[in-house]
């Protein structure tokens, strides 16, 4: 008995740590996805250019919302605008707002579940390359960007983030 709470105090403890590390999206989220048409280097840059437009294009206003709500309006309101630049880009494309399906992902540490999620997903093409995905709400598309930080740094950065957009 005296070596089985001991035991059950360690496996507690370790359970505890492992839940800790855990960082989920919360469901107010609005992710943004591009898949490219294939794994081509003229296809993967054609997927960079357009989630640098879409981004240029959705940023300024994104950050100014407030509540999850404010930034679907937001998106809504420049879907037309988006269609139009994609399109210029990319005349074969799709582009879905609302509930869309995200693939398991990995990234510094963090493993972010599938499912189907509100999100701005653009298909070019046939949509058989590889994608590139972020949170545009609360803003966390940034983050991609900064390849420097280590896992830790990344991590503590979205705890914050997910924090002051939680309210």
């Amino acid at each position: 008995m005296k070596k089985i709470i001991p035991i059950l105090f360690i496996i507690t403890i370790l359970f505890t740590i492992q839940k800790k590390e855990e960082i989920l999206i919360p469901d107010y989220a609005i992710r943004f996805r591009v898949i490219a048409n294939s794994n081509t280097i003229e296809d993967q840059a054609l997927k960079i250019q357009v989630k640098d437009e879409i981004e240029n294009t959705l940023n300024a206003s994104i950050k100014t919302a407030k509540t999850s709500e404010d930034a679907k309006e937001i998106i809504i309101n420049n879907l037309s605008t988006i269609k139009d630049k994609v399109n210029q880009l990319s005349p074969n494309s799709q582009i879905s707002f609302g509930k869309n399906f995200f693939p398991t992902k990995q990234y510094k540490g963090v493993t972010y579940p599938s499912g189907e999620y509100t999100s701005l997903v653009i298909t070019l093409g046939s949509g058989a390359g590889e994608n590139w995905w972020c949170v545009m709400f609360p803003p966390l598309c940034l983050l991609e960007q900064k390849d420097d930080t280590t896992k830790v740094e990344y991590k503590f950065f979205i705890e914050e983030m997910l924090k002051k957009y939680s309210s």
